[in-house]
């Protein structure tokens, strides 16, 4: 895997991340007086700018994790120790952690098992695990579609466990696996369609489930006017804008501060989307200066290339 196909991944989610913390909770009317354009510090969490927020620890975490293998109890416990000692987070203090994450992690702390540890009910459809999931898509990439639904599923479920979370987590794996072989991202999108809606309604999944994704399964997501769009921490919403965010923009600045002044959610919208804006636009395609003023930079890149190594 190209170690440089790694790196834009890594630090555009983070950028996206940051780029979102300062406006979270923010409504999309409010932004759109004042649109955030550049790195902004401060605002909603009182942080310096390049803050990143619980979306890239996590996906950190994960990352770390893989470095050693594939070991869902070493995630648990890594996932563990950010919440509770502070493991990969930027200034060294927790500022933000969802509610069904928080539970989840608390469970883990007291022995659940990784894949019974996340929510499994229908209100338990946060975006926290679709924020932080991206390294997977690197690991899993020579495997089988069905190795990558469960490696997928089961990942998911240490704070996310409801199918609909798994789901979402699956095709934003898919849609990045796609791009890291080269696929234009609209072919990319309507290849998703063809194959992996047929795939799922092979794994027993009840079919109203599949149908929450219909505005991605039929269609052209793009078309929809950007008032159909939610940008709420439902899995869901946020899937939803990243997709539409990626297919309706041509640069990865234009992708993620679309995202981003959506409002609400802005972090994880920002987040998710430049992911994978940053596997289609390189790392010449984020700002240098954006870059810079990351937290704890030279420790995400040494990170990187200690993932690299070990895939």
């Amino acid at each position: 895997m190209n170690i440089n196909t790694i790196k834009s991944a890594f630090l555009g989610l983070a950028v996206g991340d940051a780029l979102g913390v300062p406006v979270e909770f923010l409504r999309r009317e409010v932004l759109k007086k004042s649109p955030v354009t550049e790195m902004r510090g401060f605002g909603t969490h009182t942080q310096p700018p390049g803050t990143w927020s619980d979306d890239s620890s996590l996906t950190f975490c994960l990352a770390a994790a893989l470095t050693k293998g594939y070991d869902l109890q070493r995630l648990a416990n890594y996932f563990t120790d950010w919440l509770y000692r502070n493991f990969w987070t930027p200034h060294g203090e927790i500022f933000d952690v969802g509610i069904a994450t928080r539970q989840a992690i608390w469970r883990l702390k007291m022995g659940d098992i990784p894949i019974l540890a996340g929510g499994n009910h229908e209100s338990d459809n946060g975006n926290g695990s679709l924020m932080r999931i991206l390294p997977l898509v690197f690991y899993m990439h020579n495997k089988s579609i069905s190795e990558r639904f469960y490696i997928t599923k089961d990942v998911s479920s240490l704070t996310h466990r409801h199918i609909r979370s798994v789901i979402g987590c699956f095709y934003y794996l898919e849609f990045a696996r796609e791009l890291l072989n080269g696929t234009d991202k609209f072919k990319a999108y309507f290849n998703l369609q063809q194959q992996l809606l047929p795939f799922l309604q092979t794994q027993e999944i009840q079919e109203a489930e599949l149908e929450k994704l219909n505005s991605l399964w039929k269609g052209d997501i793009s078309l929809l006017d950007e008032s159909l769009i939610r940008s709420s921490g439902y899995v869901l919403h946020t899937l939803e804008a990243s997709i539409w965010c990626i297919l309706t923009t041509s640069s990865y600045s234009e992708a993620v501060l679309k995202a981003v002044n959506l409002g609400e959610d802005t972090d994880t919208t920002g987040a998710v989307t430049g992911g994978l804006a940053g596997i289609i636009y390189g790392m010449e395609g984020i700002p240098s200066e954006w870059i810079d003023v990351l937290a704890r930079k030279n420790d995400i890149e040494k990170l990187i290339n200690e993932f690299g190594r070990s895939l």
